[in-house]
């Protein structure tokens, strides 16, 4: 029987009169192959005490039979199977016996899904028989080969266009090309070119040659900067403009396209054979922040080298006079975006992080977000098993639940304090716990002597559950991982255990439960109050605490080592103790784990601002980083946040900086303060917020980025520019004496009063105050020469 090992790229489905049928594209050492699987037969559930009424609708309809199984609902109810030749069918179904009162269960599942998770495939498969021609195999066997990596052939693509999206040149690189098609006619004479340049007559012979392109060159992946939201839609629309078909599909499919129900204006690309990742969603995927998630910010910081046009107007009348004048410099420009975006996946390894991801969730390899799915995909066969079918959506009425536990800080700067961090506190409370589903059913139908207690009245099963084994079996591929230091897949592994709380707490998610969700996160504030005595048991302070974080002032100064060795000795005793009290308590054995974190040499924790009461999730600490260098951490402070200006960033940066190694301050204060009312620092003042509504939306409340936008849009009307703010985006603006004014724009004096009292005034404050200072007692005397 031949077998070939393969990675799933994409999945459709479709009815035929023979039933549904499945099609997988998959990315094998041979080159892409088509997986067709005809004749799948779809099913759902339904309670059985409703057969007769189901099967009185069914009379018209023989093509969907019954079936008794050895399943039940979480209600305890018996079910039966409703077994359908087509998928179409079995909606349609559903949509009229809900109108009629009567509830079928896991009919949302589709068919591709379906197939996967019932054999336990994520995106590694091994195709075993079928029929073979050519790239496509017919009717074969797919099983899970979890150890399968691909080596998948990309190309980066990038659009240049007017102001008002009419494609002016496509730049291609990747499959070992480096192409442009450029709109209109090659300048004579040509110059030498380190690349492929294509000239085209017309709007309709760049979308024939780019469709050419695909077909001959056949890359399984298009890599982009808002590749779906702005190139690959343009590229639609430019086609649909000139009446000819963007076939990027293998087969010269076209791209299907649908719309997102909850976000306007955002668009999903499916496109047979070929997954589309935008690299911003896939660093967003990774963990990876920015202030700005702009090409040239993120290349700037990552590769240390941009693009070579300034800011927007400039870039829009540069792309237009290239266009006009040097077609070969806006090709040269066009192809460098691909290539900053090729290398920023090469830097933090996109690429293999989303294929790891695709391995670990069972989502393709371009679906972003999907948490709740990915539980599904791993929860649904397991439970099967457990012999239930799942709830619907909205089973359970929304009730909040409790999130994080947040203790209140002491606020105060000091001297070595030592953080102990519970690790992956969450997915350890459900494998020490059970806490699950299914468990949580069987624990609550059975004695209550034996049951393993949670919170809000659940309880869970002993022997019955499915989501600690899920969890345990991901912990222990992430320790591998972390042994084999692949850094991908250890990351998403961590990511998706993480996911669980949130997901089991979603209304959106079919196992929703305020008991499930409760019972860890009420855990987890349990857990860490009891850790805190333990702390101060042994004769330390505790002076703040964060979900699964707690900090110890050690009550003196401590050098570097002799303090992470009391962190590990800490962590060690409260480790034993967790292990004897569960298991004098509960008979369970621990897999609550605390390590130690960081020291921090000198630590500060604020004052909420105008109070004396300490902040949460605000500090700032000096410690030594790897390579034995100082090094201070900033947390939620507004140094680390993308609102505040870079004024008082700096402002804030210099004054924590003297403060941590006990060097004179006041003088610092004093001259910032005075260079700024100087206009010493102007390029420092400038705001850059995101207009996170259409411009029109806000009539109430108008914060000041949306004045300086609508500003800012007048000026474009007037010079009969493009308007750049309706639709939201980012604004850059200054504080003037007459209010907020966009950077492009800038007509009035700077209002230095504002910055000196709204920007240094609170961050110097909310430092100074528990030292018994005060920027007023600083300034005072300098702000009267002003």
């Amino acid at each position: 029987m031949a077998s070939t090992a393969g990675f799933i790229l994409t999945r459709h489905w479709r009815d035929t009169r023979q039933g549904t049928e499945i099609e997988f594209w998959v990315a094998t050492d041979d080159g892409p192959r088509k997986v067709r699987l005809t004749e799948q037969v779809s099913v759902a559930f339904a309670e059985a005490e409703l057969r007769d009424v189901i099967e009185a609708q069914l009379a018209r309809d023989a093509a969907i039979s019954l079936r008794g199984l050895p399943l039940k609902t979480f209600g305890g109810a018996p079910v039966v199977g409703l077994y359908a030749s087509q998928y179409r069918q079995l909606t349609a179904l559903e949509r009229t016996l809900r109108d009629r009162g009567v509830k079928l269960y896991e009919a949302d599942v589709r068919p591709p899904e379906r197939y996967l998770m019932e054999r336990f495939i994520t995106a590694g498969v091994r195709i075993e028989g079928g029929n073979e021609q050519g790239q496509v195999i017919t009717d074969c066997k797919l099983k899970p080969e979890p150890a399968y990596r691909p080596t998948l052939k990309l190309v980066s693509l990038d659009i240049e266009t007017s102001a008002y999206e009419d494609l002016y040149s496509i730049a291609l690189e990747g499959c070992g090309q480096r192409h442009v098609y450029m709109l209109g006619p090659a300048p004579a004479p040509a110059p030498e070119l380190d690349f492929q340049l294509e000239y085209c007559d017309t709007p309709r012979q760049l979308i024939e040659r780019l469709n050419a392109w695909f077909q001959t060159h056949d890359p399984d992946a298009i890599i982009g900067w808002s590749v779906v939201q702005f190139d690959l839609r343009v590229l639609q629309k430019n086609a649909d403009k000139y009446k000819v078909p963007l076939l990027l599909g293998r087969e010269g499919k076209p791209v299907d396209w649908r719309t997102h129900q909850a976000r306007e204006g955002y668009v999903f690309a499916s496109i047979p054979g070929r997954i589309a990742i935008d690299g911003i969603e896939a660093l967003r995927a990774a963990s990876w922040t920015f202030p700005s998630f702009s090409l040239e910010n993120v290349a700037q910081t990552m590769l240390g080298e941009g693009k070579d046009i300034g800011d927007a107007y400039d870039k829009m009348a540069e792309i237009e006079r290239r266009f006009r004048d040097d077609k070969p410099g806006l090709a040269y420009y066009n192809l460098r975006d691909c290539e900053l975006v090729t290398r920023i996946f090469d830097k933090a390894r996109l690429m293999a992080f989303m294929l790891e991801r695709a391995h670990v969730t069972g989502l393709q390899a371009d679906h972003m977000g999907g948490s709740i799915a990915a539980f599904s995909h791993h929860y649904l066969p397991r439970m099967h098993r457990e012999g239930y079918v799942a709830p619907n959506t909205g089973d359970v009425p929304f009730s909040p639940s409790p999130g994080g536990f947040v203790m209140d800080s002491k606020p105060g700067l000091y001297d070595s304090v030592v953080v102990l961090d519970y690790k992956s506190l969450y997915p350890s409370i459900i494998r020490t716990f059970q806490v699950d589903p299914v468990g949580m059913i069987e624990g609550l139908a059975g004695d209550a002597e034996t049951a393993i207690p949670g919170f809000r009245g659940a309880q869970f099963s002993r022997e019955h559950h499915c989501l600690p084994a899920i969890t345990t079996q991901l912990w222990q591929g992430r320790d591998a991982a972390k042994r084999e230091k692949n850094e991908p897949l250890s990351q998403a592994l961590k990511l998706l255990m993480n996911s669980f709380c949130g997901v089991l707490g979603s209304p959106d998610c079919r196992f929703y439960d305020p008991r499930l969700v409760s019972s860890v996160t009420m855990r987890g504030h349990e857990m860490m109050r009891l850790t805190r005595e333990l702390v101060e048991g042994e004769g330390y302070d505790v002076i703040y605490g964060d979900t699964d974080s707690i900090f110890i002032w050690l009550k003196r100064s401590y050098p570097n080592e002799e303090a992470v060795a009391i962190g590990d000795g800490l962590a060690r005793k409260i480790n034993a103790w967790w292990q004897q009290r569960l298991r004098d308590e509960l008979g369970l054995d621990s897999c609550l784990e605390i390590e130690f974190d960081t020291h921090f040499q000198r630590f500060f924790m604020p004052t909420i601002r105008g109070t004396d009461m300490g902040s949460k999730k605000r500090y700032a600490g000096l410690t030594l980083n790897g390579k034995g260098e100082e090094e201070v951490i900033y947390r939620g402070l507004e140094v680390a946040r993308s609102d505040w200006t870079p004024l008082a960033q700096q402002f804030q940066q210099g004054l924590f900086t003297r403060i941590f190694k006990s060097e004179p301050y006041e003088q610092y204060v004093r001259d910032y303060v005075r260079r700024t009312a100087c206009g010493e620092l102007d390029e420092l003042l400038v705001y850059r917020k995101r207009l996170r509504q259409r411009l029109d939306e806000y009539q109430v409340n108008v914060p000041p980025q949306v004045r300086a936008a609508r500003i800012a849009d007048e000026v474009n009307r007037s010079l009969k520019r493009p308007l750049r703010y309706q639709n939201g985006g980012w604004i850059s603006y200054v504080m003037t004496v007459n209010g907020p004014e966009p950077l492009e724009a800038l007509r009035s004096k700077i209002d230095y009063e504002h910055y000196l009292g709204k920007q240094l005034q609170p961050i110097a404050d909310s430092i100074l105050l528990p030292l018994h200072s005060s920027f007023a007692r600083l300034t005072t005397r300098q702000a009267d020469l002003f």
